[in-house]
């Protein structure tokens, strides 16, 4: 069983991927104008589950910037 799990929808339909503690997930979601990075990892230190949120480029356009960093809990 997956410890992370994720899920995209488009034009083709549904598709699910899974992650574990070790490998972590990871995805992004682009444009023309950028893209959105999310991150998820097991954080062994504090015993919980992390994100990194942040804008990147893509594809020559856009900027990099974290939005958040942190617990997924947001606690």
């Amino acid at each position: 069983m997956s410890h992370f799990y994720g899920m995209c929808q488009g034009n083709r339909g549904a598709v699910t991927r899974g992650g574990s503690k070790a490998s972590g997930f990871e995805t992004t979601a682009a444009s023309w104008e950028g893209c959105v990075n999310t991150y998820l990892w097991y954080n062994e230190e504090k015993n919980e589950d992390w994100c990194t949120v942040k804008l990147l480029p893509w594809r020559g356009a856009g900027t990099t910037k974290l939005l958040y960093e942190g617990p997924v809990s947001g606690k």
